[in-house]
């Protein structure tokens, strides 16, 4: 069989962000806390005026909107603008754009220009929209244009105080989930890290023993071996790849196991052609495979079938190892994450962490999914017998 040779991507080149850039993200991550926060002080303020003279709410209503979409217009207005110049100044000096701006460096200007142009630009919206004649902004003298310009200036100060904790609220819980990504993925490099020799010594160890028995069968099998680490080594260092070309080192790593069984080795692969380019794991279902051969098939004298198949259902990706080999010999073990059920039976492959490749398949679902995640292994329930290991896991996404 030929092995398509795989090779290791080059990393994307980091992309500079520059202040304006990552303000304008900021403003659109935080557009609907903005809109909630300045709509519910604004609905606060109209309900106030209206408990106070008892007169037209709706009124009301429409010039506080008014009023407050201004005030963050221009608060947002001259962040940008501040983080526009903070970018000139820097490329006008020959330094490279900022990565870790403050995005909250123009809040300061733009709350003066609120408070000073806020008012006059809503009270004149307000007009349009309502067709009435509201008192000058700048006639001190009258009680509304006062009560006007303090609601103004309380209003932007708590909604400056109150979005700005929240944007950096998310902006934490940001930080703390990508920490956490990238946690997890080292955990699932290190996992596969110390899966891949794992394989390589049953492999080598499955050699051993194939010398002193056919020497002939030997060599092609220590040829096949070769053949299938230079295709497979570098991809493996993926996080992901195509479920396609997850079945096609499995088919590499039948055909090697082929070469020591002969005819007593069986194999069906079965992938629907709408999931073939789903990302899934490297070396998620190998574990799976070789501990069918193992402890199904090689125990059973005429040896047997290896069925591996993929579907979907609904929203999970389903993966089946099935063999008609010896079997389990006793009681399913089901494990899923939230929390994990072993029942103890005859034969050793059924308590998934008493074998490291099981195991680990467990434990790099864990890390990618938590209790969305679940394996099951358990006798096959038809007339062919054997066993039959099933991953279920969220359906993935194509990137």
């Amino acid at each position: 069989m030929a092995l398509r040779k795989s090779t290791l991507p080059e990393p994307a080149p980091a992309v500079p962000t520059g202040a304006l850039l990552q303000t304008w993200q900021r403003l659109r991550t935080s557009a609907w806390r903005q809109l909630l926060v300045v709509g519910t002080l604004c609905l606060g303020i109209a309900v106030l005026l209206t408990a106070l003279d008892g007169r037209g709410f709706g009124p009301k209503l429409v010039y506080s909107l008014s009023i407050g979409v201004v005030c963050t217009g221009l608060v947002g207005g001259a962040r940008l603008f501040v983080a526009w110049v903070h970018d000139q100044l820097r490329r006008a000096r020959g330094l490279p754009t900022a990565t870790d701006f403050n995005g909250w460096a123009g809040a300061i200007p733009g709350a003066l220009l609120a408070m000073t142009l806020g008012p006059f630009i809503g009270l004149t919206l307000g007009d349009l929209l309502t067709g009435k004649q509201s008192a000058s902004v700048w006639n001190l003298a009258s009680s509304n244009t006062r009560i006007t310009l303090v609601l103004s200036l309380l209003g932007t100060v708590i909604s400056l105080v109150v979005i700005s904790s929240l944007e950096r609220l998310a902006s934490a819980r940001a930080a703390a989930e990508a920490a956490q990504r990238q946690a997890a993925e080292h955990q699932l490099r290190l996992l596969q890290s110390q899966l891949e020799p794992h394989m390589l010594f049953n492999t080598l160890a499955n050699l051993r023993v194939l010398i002193g028995l056919d020497a002939a069968q030997a060599q092609a099998m220590l040829d096949r071996l070769i053949s299938f680490l230079r295709a497979t080594l570098n991809a493996s260092r993926l996080a992901s790849h195509p479920l396609a070309t997850e079945f096609e080192r499995i088919a590499d790593y039948l055909a090697l196991m082929g070469v020591r069984m002969g005819a007593r080795l069986q194999t069906q692969l079965n992938l629907p052609e709408a999931l073939r380019d789903l990302p899934v794991p490297p070396l998620l279902l190998q574990p799976l495979v070789e501990n069918a051969i193992k402890h199904g098939l090689e125990p059973h004298v005429q040896g047997g079938l290896i069925t591996v198949s993929a579907q979907a259902q609904g929203q999970e990706l389903v993966l089946t190892v099935r063999d008609t080999g010896a079997g389990l010999g006793g009681t399913p073990v089901a494990t899923s994450f939230a929390t994990t059920v072993a029942t103890p039976v005859a034969t050793p492959f059924a308590t998934p962490g008493s074998h490291f490749g099981v195991a680990q398949v467990r434990e790099r679902l864990i890390t990618l999914h938590g209790n969305k995640a679940a394996l099951t292994i358990e006798p096959a329930a038809d007339a062919q017998g054997g066993t039959r290991a099933t991953i279920r896991m969220p359906l993935p996404r194509l990137t």
